[in-house]
């Protein structure tokens, strides 16, 4: 062999020795992949894809690696460079589109969806193209959560923040303080552990504040759930039995949910439920308010595909039965999981199925007339994000909790993140008949604000109710008006209030326009009191109109003339009439503001209610004694307007209704 073969073999040789290196290199990088070991699996395909060794087949398996690891960034990047391949899979269009939502690339997300489903490609009925304005709306919403300061975080993955009693519980792979730490192979942390500390701590957390108890395990354990005593706990756990995982058929080891009581202050006597199986997984347990109902996910057969959230009674002996899905209004073909109960028994859940911002998102549900779930509602910003957003749970005052997400920002891979709530406020109330207390369907409702903009309306429903979205921190005035009644008003507030108050109260009364007949002029002292003095309106109420009392400009005291005027009412009803029943309303004219006429009416109608109360009238023959200020003037003269002294006078009056003659 002359040296020119030689060299040649050499080559040959080394290339053989190279190819089977790189085949090695693969063999090991799929193993690495098969075994969820995606950290150290993404090291060897950027090894192979930098010698250029089978790159199309390396890149789309590290595109894939940085996918399962909840990395959009890196998955994007090189899901790019994937969909440029030839013949590429289409599956890999759509994973791209997740991907680019995942970095809020909302348009870009949607197009590479589009060409996935031209090519072929079926998405769910819960894709998240089935709404392309959705972005714009959730983030166009009105918030209410607001974020607080988590001071117990770590570098490594927290979440599953529970709280009662002060405490709060979370679950986390930090280990800190130890000498040797056992690593997942999924994403190389330590594995999961049941922490314990107070709710305002604002101090670090290490192992020493592990649970103490038979609760931690060699392997993953949490998050918790824990019944209203304080007395029993559910929680997450690897499935092992005498130290050893136990695993399915796949060579997988699935998560159950064990049950444990405190005793003497100590967590003992682990208990595997019922529920729980060697060939899927059951975690991520929830009770309801009053501990009667278990909620978990779980991928076991039966469901809807991936996790889905189930729902199982439990017994006063603590037995489980009735187990059940909760439906497809909840459950999509993709994952849910770490369901919530709050203490009105709404159930909140994380899916990446259902339209979100970006990979899991937080959704809460929303119950029909006969209290079964009709739809569900994506939390939104700053709940969620274009990350994973999960683990909620919310504190028995209904305002504050926690959710944990891998966002941008955060401290370590997972992190939980604290809230406080401003829920929605709303009016609400009754429109009423001031005669016979029914509800007046169909009344106009009319919202304003402090400069007496309309900014709402409705018509109340069949009992007379409306209900109205507002602000916090704002002044309104609500109107009440319906063609056979004369409007009725409030001012209200929404200054100042409780964050835990939802609703303001305010009823409106409506008084019928009556079909009056004036009484005989009271000034004769010939009064035929036998006349006709009544007439009926369209609710067949008896009613009657006496002569009003006028005031000075700015005072409300009787004057003498009309203390005259006042006397003779006071002879009808005790003398003439002793079954009459009126109603006393007082105005004023349109000088002066809003709020000041409506004291002063008040003023005019308590002094006219006293005197007639003064001279020997029964107090429940007076209705009602109420100051309208100046909304119902007989005349032109509004704001604005010149009038002469005399037509002012015309409104500064106290008018007497008779609302029952017999």
């Amino acid at each position: 062999m002359n040296l020119k073969n030689h060299i040649l073999v050499c080559i040959a040789l080394m290339l053989s020795i190279s190819m089977f290196s790189q085949q090695g290199k693969q063999k090991r990088a799929d193993t690495l992949f098969n075994k969820f070991s995606f950290v150290k699996a993404a090291e060897v395909y950027r090894e192979l894809i930098a010698n250029n060794y089978n790159k199309d087949y390396a890149t789309r398996k590290l595109a894939d690696c940085y996918a399962f690891l909840r990395d959009p960034n890196n998955a994007s990047r090189y899901y790019k460079n994937v969909v440029k391949q030839e013949n590429v899979p289409i599956e890999y269009y759509y994973k791209y589109a997740q991907s680019l939502r995942g970095m809020k690339k909302y348009d870009e997300s949607q197009e590479w969806l589009q060409r996935y489903k031209d090519s072929g490609g079926v998405v769910n009925a819960n894709d998240f193209s089935k709404d392309i304005n959705f972005i714009t709306s959730v983030f166009g919403a009105k918030q209410q959560y607001f974020l607080d300061r988590v001071y117990f975080n770590s570098k490594y993955s927290d979440f599953g923040a529970f709280e009662q009693n002060g405490k709060v519980y979370f679950t986390s792979s930090r280990d800190e303080g130890v000498a040797v730490k056992r690593l997942y192979g999924w994403n190389e942390q330590p594995f999961l552990d049941i922490y314990v500390t107070d709710a305002k701590t604002k101090r670090n957390v290490d192992h020493s504040a592990k649970l103490k108890g038979d609760i931690n395990s060699i392997y993953h354990d949490g998050p918790v759930t824990i019944t209203k005593d304080g007395r029993t706990m559910y929680f997450s756990r690897n499935n092992f039995k005498d130290q050893i995982e136990v695993k399915d058929k796949k060579g997988l080891t699935n998560m159950k949910i064990y049950r444990v009581t405190l005793r003497d202050s100590i967590w003992k006597d682990v208990e595997d439920l019922s529920i729980n199986g060697d060939e899927f997984s059951t975690q991520h347990a929830a009770l309801n308010s009053d501990d009667t109902k278990l909620y978990f996910s779980s991928d076991r057969p039966g469901g809807h595909g991936g996790s889905d959230i189930w729902v199982v009674n439990i017994n006063p002996d603590g037995t489980l039965t009735d187990l059940k899905n909760m439906g497809d209004v909840v459950n999509t073909e993709s994952a849910e999981g770490f369901p919530f109960i709050n203490n009105e028994n709404t159930l909140f859940f994380s899916s990446d199925g259902h339209t979100g911002l970006g990979l899991l998102d937080i959704f809460g549900t929303i119950k029909g007339e006969n209290d079964e779930i009709v739809d569900v509602i994506n939390l939104g910003v700053p709940v969620n994000s274009n990350s994973d957003d999960f683990s909620f749970a919310m504190n028995q005052d209904g305002i504050t909790g926690y959710f944990a997400s891998n966002r941008k920002g955060g401290r370590g891979s997972d992190d939980i993140y604290a809230f406080h709530r401003v829920p929605s406020l709303e009016v609400e109330g009754v429109v009423t008949d001031a005669i016979n207390t029914k509800p007046v369907p169909k009344a106009m409702i009319k919202l304003f604000d402090d400069k007496g903009n309309q900014i709402a309306y409705m018509e109340t429903d069949e009992n007379g109710f409306y209900q109205i979205n507002i602000d916090r921190n704002k002044d309104y005035r609500i109107v009440a008006s319906q063609n056979k009644y004369i409007d009725d008003y409030r001012d209200f507030t929404s200054k100042n209030l409780q964050t835990e108050l939802t609703n303001i109260n305010a009823n409106l009364l409506l008084n019928p326009k009556p079909d009056v007949v004036k009484l005989a002029d009271l000034n004769t002292t010939n009064l035929d009191y036998n006349s006709n003095i009544t007439s009926q309106d369209s609710t067949g109420v008896k009613s009657a109109e006496l002569n009003p009392i006028y005031f000075d400009f700015e005072k409300y005291n009787i004057l003498k003339e009309y203390a005259l005027e006042l006397d003779k009412i006071v002879k009808l009803m005790t003398s003439d009439y002793p079954d009459m029943v009126i109603r006393i309303e007082a105005h004023t004219d349109s000088r002066g503001t809003h709020e000041y006429n409506d004291r002063l009416s008040t003023n005019r109608a308590n002094s006219t209610y006293n005197y007639l109360i003064s001279k020997g009238v029964n107090p429940s023959r007076i209705a009602e004694h109420k100051g309208y200020g100046e909304r119902r003037l007989i005349n032109e003269c509004a704001d604005g307007v010149s009038c002469d002294e005399a037509k002012h006078q015309l409104n500064r009056r106290t008018e007497f209704i008779v609302i029952k003659m017999e």
